[in-house]
Parts: structure tokens; C-alpha cells; sequence
């Protein structure tokens, strides 16, 4: 194997991919990546069992061949190259030489028999959208997925997909994000697949607000999203996600508006003196101002007062303020709703009239 290539773009193309290797490894192999070079390209690959990202840069190639090598030391090596430098890479000898005029690196290697792929089994459904579409629906929920829930369940992001409606769900059992988007989708049913935590992160690091189209190919164990020079696959979560429509609260009780930079704000300023365990605030409601309170072990106190458009009666109310920040953050209105019934219910949240994104945060005992 030998070819040339540009820094700059095998830089990017490892910057892609190099997520998925873990720095502790069980095995050696998953320390390597893939690089195989045919037809005036290469293609890298990247694994960790799990998760697999592979990408192209075109490379002037004086013989073919593939080989896998350690990956973090490669991008260390490109990334500190000088720029628009060209490197002329050969195989030899189980290592790897990268040559530039005042340079040279080499790099042992390890059979490509070893290098795992990710098995794909049982029937695919294919859909086409944009990257923009997929990455705004990820973007609008993926911060409420459980981080290590024995609810294994819990520790990814739903997909749901109808004939006329494409919606992502996350929750860790305290909140709970919904973001949906009308499309026509070639189905005739229902389905659902739960994607794993880092599966969605690594997804939301690649993708961008283009309106590229992207395959995206679901099957009965892995999802696989294709666009331009990336091919992503992630294995699925093998469980039956929680009923998430009985966990929105109706709109049964009162409603507050209020400017959402103005209360976002407030409860940035609250929370610096909330216990730092709970990050807890309270809500007084009632007339024309909503009262967001705080206070800590150590006899600290904060108050911000609000001018809102409230319906409904007096009472108060904790929560959690980093739960209220996330949710406030993904609202892309000005104003925001937030529907309260009493001081055990549920909070739902939304931009003002806005049902495409919907988010719930559990009260908090003070």
C-alpha cells in the first residue's frame, strides 16, 4: 500500500471518526483504525463494537492495499504537521511510514482480519431526509437521555416514526424532551427503535444544518445513517421504551408566559445560591409575577421577581433549576409557556403555541 494525501483533509476525516475510539480499550484492535485505499481514495474506519463511523478523502494512490493502525496517534501526528503539507504514506513490514520533506513517522500495525465490524441482521427500512431535519431533532431532546440508568432503556434516544410524523423522546425519569417534525414517510405503520447514548452524541457531532440529504436505513438491530462521505452505524437498545404520552401533563391548570431570556436569566442567577446537590428553586405564582427563590445549607438566599401573564391559582412549586435551564435552551421562541397544575404535578414547557417541541420537568420537594 502507498499513496499521497493532503493533511488537511485526512485531518478532518480522522477528526470525524476518532470519537468512537475509546482510550481504554479490551482489546488492541479497537485502539486501530481501518484505512484501506482503493480506487484513488481512502476510506477510515472506526469502532468501538458498538458504533462505527466510516469516511472517504480522495489520495493519489501508487498501489492499493489496507492495513489498521493506532488511531490517536495518528491524529496526534497529523494534527501537529504543518499545514497544506502533503504526506506520502507506505506499508512495510507490519508498520506504516509517514514521509514529509524534513519528517518521518512510523507506525506498527495490526492485521486487518482482526478489525470487528458491526453485524447487521433481519429486515431494513430505508428513508430519506435531510441532515438538517435529523440534527434538529436530536438537538431539541438528546440532553434529557439517562447517563448510566439501570433503565437501560432510558440511556438513548427514541425515534419514532408514523407515515406523517417524524419525533424523537428522551427521558432519565425526572424529564422528559419531545420534538416532532411533519413529513411523509413510506410506512404503513408504526415504529420505534432506541438509539444508545453515544450512538446519538457521535450522530449530532457529525451531522449539520445542511439540507444534504441523508439515507437513513433502520433495521432490527442497528440504524445506519449515509450522506456525502460518511457512513455512521450504531448498534439499537434492545427494550421496549415507556409509554411517554401518559408522562405530558394535560393543560388542565394555569399558564404562565413569560420572555424566555427573562426567566432563563433569573433562574442562571437563582441557582447560584440553591443547595449544590438539588439545584433547587421555588416558584411562587400568583397575580402578575412569578417569584423564583433559592436557598443553600450554609443560610444563603436569592429572590427574582417576574412580570408574567398568569391564569391560574396561587401556589408554589420547586424544581430542579438545571432541568428548567435545559429545556429553556432548546426553545427556540421568544416567549415560552409553562403549564402548572399544582405543587406535586408535572411542569410542561413549550415555545408560546408551539406543539413540535414539548418538554416536562418533574416538581422538586423543598
Amino acid at each position: 500500500m502507498e499513496f499521497d494525501v493532503e493533511r488537511t483533509a485526512l485531518l478532518k476525516a480522522l477528526q470525524s471518526i476518532i470519537g468512537v475510539v475509546e482510550r481504554r480499550q479490551t482489546l488492541p484492535i479497537l485502539a486501530n483504525i481501518l484505512l484501506e485505499a482503493r480506487d484513488q481514495r481512502l476510506s477510515l474506519t472506526a469502532t468501538d463494537l458498538e458504533v462505527g463511523i466510516q469516511t472517504h478523502v480522495q489520495a493519489k494512490l501508487t498501489q492499493a492495499g489496507e492495513t489498521t493502525l493506532p488511531a490517536r496517534k495518528l491524529l496526534d501526528i497529523v494534527r501537529n504537521l504543518p499545514e497544506n503539507s502533503s504526506i506520502h504514506v507506505s506499508l512495510s513490514d507490519n508498520h506504516i511510514a509517514l514521509q514529509l520533506p524534513h519528517s518521518r513517522f512510523s507506525l506498527a500495525t495490526l492485521p486487518t482480519n482482526d478489525f470487528p465490524t458491526i453485524e447487521e441482521t433481519g429486515q431494513t427500512q430505508n428513508l430519506e431526509l435531510t441532515q438538517a431535519h435529523l440534527h434538529w431533532l436530536i438537538d431539541r431532546t438528546s440532553f434529557a437521555m439517562a447517563l448510566q440508568d439501570v433503565r437501560y432503556y432510558l440511556n438513548g434516544l427514541l425515534l419514532e416514526l408514523e407515515p406523517y410524523c417524524l419525533r424523537a423522546v428522551a427521558t432519565d425519569g425526572h424529564r422528559l424532551a419531545l420534538a416532532e417534525m411533519v413529513t411523509e414517510l413510506p410506512l404503513t405503520e408504526t415504529k420505534q427503535v432506541i438509539v444508545p447514548r453515544k450512538g446519538i452524541q457521535e450522530l449530532l457531532r457529525l451531522l449539520t444544518n445542511s439540507d444534504e440529504a441523508l439515507q437513513l436505513e433502520l433495521g432490527d438491530n442497528h440504524i445506519r445513517a449515509t450522506w456525502s462521505d460518511v457512513r455512521f452505524t450504531t448498534k439499537l437498545i434492545d427494550g421496549r421504551f415507556p409509554s411517554y404520552q401518559r408522562v405530558i401533563p394535560k393543560r388542565s391548570g394555569g399558564c404562565v408566559q413569560v420572555e424566555r431570556q427573562a426567566i432563563r436569566q433569573a433562574l442562571i442567577r437563582a441557582a447560584i445560591l440553591s443547595n449544590e446537590q438539588l439545584h433547587g428553586v421555588r416558584f411562587i405564582l400568583g397575580g402578575k409575577y412569578l417569584r423564583i427563590c433559592s436557598n443553600n445549607p450554609n443560610q444563603e438566599e436569592a429572590e427574582e421577581e417576574l412580570a408574567v401573564v398568569y391564569d391560574g391559582e396561587a401556589f408554589e412549586i420547586g424544581f430542579n433549576a438545571s432541568y428548567l435551564l435545559d429545556a429553556l435552551a432548546a426553545i427556540e421562541d421568544s416567549t415560552v409557556e409553562i403549564f402548572l397544575t399544582d405543587a406535586n404535578s408535572s411542569a410542561l414547557l413549550r415555545g408560546t403555541g408551539d406543539d413540535n417541541c414539548q418538554y416536562v420537568v418533574m416538581p422538586l420537594r423543598l
